[in-house]
């Protein structure tokens, strides 16, 4: 007789182990006070938090460097706003602060400034973040930048008039030298151009100029309150969906020692 083939019975352990979508909504029903604790400790933490945060903004301060005439008439930095930069961070910055904080007795200050040049300027654009209750810190040392800045571009911008002058002074000696001379009317006009050129470049020469001074932004800066909210909200949903099937597999866990013990 032809033997008929036996299909293999699935292991007890593996029925046990199938879970239907009507079985995980008992989960759910059953642990309901899990759900709303940990959704409520959850939400409450994150609202917590964000009430707790210290707001912050963003503080701007702008300086115009001081200009000259370029050979196309263009008018240009005496010093680049690079350069300009470069100097306020390396030699500035670290005075400043240390001034600051001798000044005020604070053990350390955490006030960071940044610049940054606008594309296609002659700005330089001095930028700190902080709360509320440091803005009066923010401008002491956007204030104490901005003199050192314009202290430096005041010096140079002298230096650069006097040299002008100077070869101005040189261009009319000259020129009244050679008034009795055979090519008078030759080099008249060549010093005439000359003397009108450096006149020019001088009445070209303009100040550095402060702008603005730690003018705060409308808005706070960084994570918005409502975000850790709505974050604090979606986290607390899937932790309470943890935590009730977590909470049940542990009541089933205990059930079967019970049963192991009793046995």
């Amino acid at each position: 007789m032809p033997q008929l083939e036996q299909t293999p019975q699935q292991p007890q352990h593996y029925q046990d182990d199938e879970i239907s979508l009507v079985d995980l909504a008992k989960i759910l029903i059953k642990r309901w006070k899990v759900i709303v604790i940990t959704f409520l400790v959850v939400v409450f933490g994150a609202l917590a938090y964000a009430l707790m945060q210290e707001r912050t903004y963003q503080y701007v301060s702008i300086y115009h460097v001081a200009e000259q005439a370029s050979a196309q008439g263009v008018p240009t930095g005496l010093e680049s706003p690079n350069s300009v930069i470069a100097k306020m961070e390396n030699l500035y910055l670290g005075t400043v602060a240390r001034e600051l904080r001798e000044t005020e007795g604070l053990e350390s200050l955490s006030l960071g400034v940044s610049a940054s040049q606008p594309a296609d300027t002659l700005l330089i654009r001095l930028t700190s973040e902080a709360s509320e209750n440091n803005a009066s810190f923010v401008v002491t040392v956007h204030e104490q930048l901005l003199s050192k800045i314009t202290e430096d571009q005041d010096k140079l911008l002298e230096r650069n008039r006097e040299r002008l002058e100077q070869q101005l002074a040189t261009a009319e000696q000259a020129m009244s030298s050679i008034e009795q001379s055979d090519r008078a009317g030759e080099l008249m006009a060549t010093y005439i151009d000359r003397i009108a050129e450096i006149e020019n470049r001088l009445s070209q020469l303009n100040e550095g100029r402060v702008v603005q001074v730690a003018v705060q932004s409308q808005s706070p800066t960084g994570t918005s309150r409502t975000l850790i909210v709505a974050v604090g909200l979606v986290l607390g949903g899937m932790l309470a969906l943890m935590m009730a099937f977590f909470s049940h597999f542990t009541s089933l866990v205990r059930a079967s020692l019970r049963e192991e013990k009793g046995g």
